[in-house]
């Protein structure tokens, strides 16, 4: 039982969007009592200007309450938002996502712009949506530069994949510890018509994310202006000079480290459906709040732990080091962290005059893990995506290149219905193996 309570302490320091909290403050977010599914839907109607519209009328009463988040009004307030954006945590991006692909191709066509559509378990608009899609608004939405390019340059969409799992402790004496337990995200930049264009798997570090999604913009506006005929050699000169690119900086990362390997496959084998602990090792950010409930079921697994931390790994470990300044935190990052774990913080630990703010540490050792997780995903994954999207090699329909991702790249096949959270030959001693239907 100490063990169980020590990891699930860990997971608490960096979960950043969930740990030990009431399980009835986790709610979908949904219409407040005040504000009606109809006013929501008139303001979602105006697009930004419905946010900027509900955000003034409210303004006085947000500014008030922005430190009190255990404030009933505070909370209703957030929720209307968050309705209206359709995404959780919209005071910290002020974001407009649409969740119906063909309204978004609309927007796109309209505007002119391209589409980034996130693909991701669970919803966008809701507290445990997958551990990255958290990640995702915490380090990326929120930060003031990356979200006026994406206001300015792009239409958003969201779309789940499936739910996504959850796993409960329950310690009998009123205390229950509830968070996900597996999946991925990606985003994928598509063009006005909705075909794919290009592609960011998992976690990337803010300056990373910024400088992709630029050069993703700027492509799209000179591709739009080609003639049909010309548009798919364009793509696969896009794609090859990124992975001469990318196997340029390889080399020259290692090149500072002293060593010289060739860049890793990133494409695993299928044979057998990829176990959970397996599949979440992929995104280190997301597998160091995963990994101790995944741990809990090893016990009974049917797979060894075939894949190492990549924080075990010198080697990752250092191409993170190299790219550390790409994962620093915006301010406003830093503060939705600080608002989501107000027991981290000496502002409102019981003795004032002690020094217990836990946060710039939390904030430092999840920058390190944004750091290796971008750096990786940029190496490893990316790379592969890069080659499917040139010439025929594949479909350039998104729903099925998306498929490919989790089936391959994320190791979350949509034919295993149990995401490698199932025992296999190994005994558990309950009905069932505990499955509920």
């Amino acid at each position: 039982m100490a063990n169980i309570r020590s990891r699930i302490a860990i997971a608490g320091l960096l979960i950043l969007s969930g740990g030990i909290i009431p399980l009835a403050t986790q709610s979908p977010v949904a219409a407040t009592e005040t504000t009606s599914n109809t006013d929501i839907a008139r303001f979602r109607s105006q697009g930004y200007a419905g946010i900027e519209r509900f955000l003034k009328m409210n303004s006085t009463e947000l500014a008030k309450l922005r430190t009190q988040t255990d404030n009933p009004r505070w909370q209703e307030l957030n929720r209307t938002l968050d309705s209206i954006c359709q995404q959780r945590d919209c005071d910290a991006s002020r974001l407009y996502w649409h969740t119906d692909l063909a309204a978004a191709k609309q927007a796109a066509a309209t505007s002119g712009k391209p589409i980034l559509s996130l693909r991701m378990l669970g919803n966008l608009d809701e507290e445990l949506s997958c551990a990255n899609s958290r990640f995702f608004r915490i380090t990326l939405y929120s930060h003031p530069e990356i979200a006026q390019l994406l206001r300015d340059k792009y239409i958003l969409h969201w779309q789940s994949v499936r739910p996504v799992p959850k796993i409960t402790i329950d310690f009998g004496d009123g205390r229950k510890v509830q968070q996900t337990i597996t999946g991925n995200s990606i985003h994928y930049i598509l063009d006005k018509t909705g075909q794919p264009i290009d592609a960011l798997p998992g976690l990337y570090a803010p300056q990373a994310f910024k400088r992709h999604l630029t050069q993703g913009a700027e492509f799209v506006a000179k591709y739009h202006q080609l003639a049909d005929l010309e548009r798919q050699e364009a793509l696969d000169t896009y794609h090859q000079t990124q992975l001469t690119n990318l196997q340029a900086n390889w080399k020259q990362d290692l090149d500072k480290l002293g060593v010289n390997i060739p860049l890793p496959k990133s494409i695993k084998s299928l044979n057998n459906p990829p176990a959970a602990d397996e599949a979440g090792r992929i995104a280190i950010s997301k597998s160091a709040v995963e990994l101790p409930m995944l741990r809990l079921r090893r016990s009974f697994s049917r797979r060894s732990d075939i894949l190492k931390q990549a924080t075990d790994d010198p080697l990752w470990v250092k191409l993170g080091e190299l790219h550390q300044e790409d994962a620093i935190l915006a301010e406003n990052s830093r503060q939705l962290i600080r608002r989501k774990q107000p027991q981290l913080s000496s502002l409102n630990a019981a003795d004032k005059s002690s020094n217990n703010d836990q946060i710039p540490a939390l904030v430092d050792k999840f920058q390190k893990l944004i750091a290796i997780d971008s750096i990786r995903n940029e190496y490893l994954l990316h790379s592969q995506l890069h080659q499917w999207l040139i010439g025929d090699r594949f479909s350039t329909d998104v729903e099925s290149l998306n498929t490919r991702v989790y089936d391959q790249l994320f190791l979350t096949p949509e034919s295993d219905r149990w995401l490698g959270l199932m025992p296999g030959d190994g005994y558990t001693g309950i009905d069932r193996d505990g499955i509920v239907r």
